[in-house]
């Protein structure tokens, strides 16, 4: 009699066990789809370059699990301001000037809204074609979508939702890093040095503060204090006002003459601006006389 209840405790634990493991393999292994990004709020960044034309990038899914899924899965999209509200409001609370945007409409295009993953494979995509120039390097723009089913596949929870980053760049600087450049030069006869910080507005266009003014993130103090540097063929650089500042190019300074220049050094590579020009801010102006140096590669 001892011996039978033993044999069958040893059945029935034996049992319970294998039914726990397919359960677990089941629940473990099982084929969820996720939207590739990053773990900081579901971001992922696609850097575009500013040529006048259109970009392209892609907005990638995968499916995890022990084995490619058997049949094709199949998921949709859409734009979904909640992500973009969630993630503003966790970095910057209710101070809205710091907000992130949208991108406008108008900038972007997303081929198909549904992104299938086919059987036997571990990845499906859908490309969006950008249009970046004339966006800000000020601002940070996103598109915000989230994931829904559509084939009966079971979504990750946690990485239902994306904000694609838009990033623009141009061959002087880029929005996804800081271009900060070394500075020399003279300023109304002393010798100044220092660094200024580059942003792209166009392909041949960027924007650096005048001088060795101060620069604050805010459009006004931008506006009051910002020169354009636009870069010919040839390398000639032609110096604008970017907003309310007033501006002059001297192009006879033979130290100094508004040039651009990729230069090669000990085998490293760098971008290099000489420029003169007077600018006015208020009622007091200035002669700079300067040498801006970053190293590329």
């Amino acid at each position: 009699m001892k011996r039978r209840y033993i044999a069958f405790l040893a059945f029935a634990t034996l049992f319970s066990a294998c039914k726990d493991n397919e359960i677990f393999e089941r629940e473990m292994y099982k084929n969820v789809v996720a939207l590739i990004s990053t773990n900081y709020y579901n971001t992922f960044e696609e850097v575009v370059p500013l040529t006048g034309e259109e970009a392209t990038g892609y907005i990638v899914a995968s499916v995890g699990g022990t084995h490619t899924p058997t049949k094709d899965l199949v998921i949709e999209v859409q734009e979904d301001q909640a992500p973009l509200d969630a993630y503003n409001w966790a970095l910057f609370d209710a101070d809205e000037r710091l907000y992130a945007k949208m991108l406008p409409p108008d900038k972007y295009e997303i081929a198909d809204y549904k992104i299938q993953i086919n059987a036997g494979e571990r990845t499906g995509r859908t490309m969006v074609t950008i249009r970046p120039d004339g966006l800000s390097p000020d601002s940070t723009y996103f598109i915000g979508l989230k994931a829904s089913d559509v084939s009966g596949v079971e979504l990750n929870p946690d990485k239902n939702t994306i904000l694609y980053q838009v990033l623009i760049k141009n061959d002087y600087a880029s929005q996804a890093q800081e271009n900060f450049y070394s500075m020399t030069g003279i300023l109304d006869s002393m010798v100044t040095a220092g660094n200024k910080e580059m942003f792209p507005l166009s392909r041949t266009t960027s924007r650096i503060i005048a001088g060795n003014e101060s620069f604050e993130r805010n459009e006004e103090d931008i506006y009051k204090t910002s020169i354009t540097l636009q870069v010919n063929e040839g390398g000639s650089v032609t110096i604008e006002p970017y907003g309310d500042i007033q501006v002059r190019q001297i192009n006879d300074d033979p130290n100094y003459p508004n040039t651009y220049e990729l230069q090669e050094i000990f085998g490293r590579k760098f971008n290099v601006f000489l420029l003169c020009y007077e600018y006015t801010i208020g009622e007091t102006t200035h002669l700079m006389q300067e040498r801006l140096e970053i190293q590329v590669k």
